[in-house]
């Protein structure tokens, strides 16, 4: 998995996270951040081509994985990697429930990691 630039896992930003979901899926709303996200990570050609839905795993789906990896590159990544693990949990940042899963490891680059 990864993080997203504003903190989000699973497509699930801010105002969808709940940490306690009854589901394992749904479909979520894209706020403007994560769709522009998309088009600077190449995946979509314009902002107007990225969709405003998506389909995602729910925090307690997630959560309920035996092991957790997150690969989350690039300095723009760095402010959501400081608010993880420093923030305290909550869905204002929703990746920080990664520190409350037993066995989640981040993998960052140099830039990704650069304010913590």
């Amino acid at each position: 998995m990864g993080i997203g630039e504003n903190g989000h896992i699973t497509f699930s930003d801010q105002s969808s996270a709940q940490f306690d979901d009854p589901r394992s899926i749904k479909v979520v709303q894209l706020d403007d951040r994560s769709r522009q996200q998309q088009v600077n990570n190449g995946c979509f050609p314009d902002f107007d081509s990225v969709p405003a839905q998506a389909i995602t795993l729910t925090y307690p789906a997630l959560m309920a994985a035996k092991a957790v990896i997150g690969i989350v590159p690039g300095a723009h990544k760095a402010p959501a990697v400081k608010a993880t693990l420093s923030d305290p949990v909550s869905p204002s940042c929703p990746a920080t429930i990664l520190r409350s899963h037993p066995d989640a490891t981040l993998y960052l680059d140099r830039e990704a990691a650069s304010l913590l």
